[in-house]
């Protein structure tokens, strides 16, 4: 049954719709696998993939999107069979995009529970990888948003329509409090222990607010300059920080490719 992954019996074969957000070398020439499928996050073994000629090696590759049919002996997924939808050729092609996309693919999986049904996960990740591959928009936006639009669906989206202040519709030079997720205006007082408020320019708000209600399909469909694209950027990523408490050494990775040679 496509996108079903719970038990259903000993030796049952399952089909599903999944991207790899990671793969791991195991034994000889398997792998074990963390896919984000149509029924959410699972852990999946791979036989034989590492094989020269193998079926299987395209779609145990990092961010390929596959048809799957998957075994499900003694509670532990099997990969039999796999149809390859989409690899994002211009993405492995390009070192910088396959690092940003690698982000994606951790955060993803730091976000997504094993076995839970994500609504929009699996839509989000691949649209994202189509925008950076494909339709080649700029990757600060596509990080931002993509950020973003994740927090949102993990249940950490801000509140954005004013100052939970004083209630102002617009706030006045707009700080969000990151902890809280909440605007404020600069003048107004923070409550003790809030932690870090950054600067959010109305510019820069106004695409975080168009990230959060968008439609899917129209989730990039914004342009912004280089300097509010440079706000955005740093106001989604301490979000995204704080929110989940961690770091990711894909991001640390990323972010050395793109430091300026001095």
């Amino acid at each position: 049954m496509t996108g079903l992954l719970s038990k259903k019996g000993d030796g049952m074969h399952q089909k599903t719709r999944g991207v790899v957000l990671r793969e791991t070398n195991y034994k000889e020439a398997d792998k074990i696998l963390t896919v984000l499928t149509e029924a959410g996050k699972c852990t999946v073994k791979a036989p034989g993939c590492r094989r020269r000629n193998s079926r299987l090696a395209a779609p145990a590759q990092l961010l390929t999107y596959s048809e799957m049919t998957l075994l499900d002996y003694h509670d532990r997924l099997r990969l039999t069979e796999a149809e390859t939808l989409e690899e994002f050729r211009p993405i492995r092609n390009d070192l910088e995009l396959l690092a940003l996309g690698s982000y994606f693919a951790e955060v993803t999986e730091a976000v997504a529970d094993e076995g839970r049904e994500d609504e929009g996960l699996l839509p989000l990740l691949l649209n994202s990888l189509y925008a950076l591959g494909t339709l080649k928009k700029p990757p600060a936006l596509v990080k931002a948003a993509f950020e973003l639009r994740l927090l949102c669906i993990a249940g950490y989206e801000p509140m954005l329509e004013g100052c939970s202040v004083c209630g102002a519709p617009a706030p006045e030079d707009a700080r969000l409090q990151l902890r809280e997720g909440t605007l404020r205006c600069a003048s107004c007082p923070a409550e003790e222990g809030s932690g870090i408020a950054l600067p959010v320019s109305p510019a820069a708000l106004r695409a975080m607010t168009y990230i959060v209600n968008a439609d899917a399909k129209r989730l990039f469909s914004f342009e912004a300059d280089k300097s509010v694209l440079a706000q955005l950027g740093d106001v989604c990523e301490a979000y995204l920080m704080t929110q989940l408490e961690r770091g990711f050494r894909t991001l640390d990775f990323y972010k050395g490719l793109m430091a300026p040679v001095l």
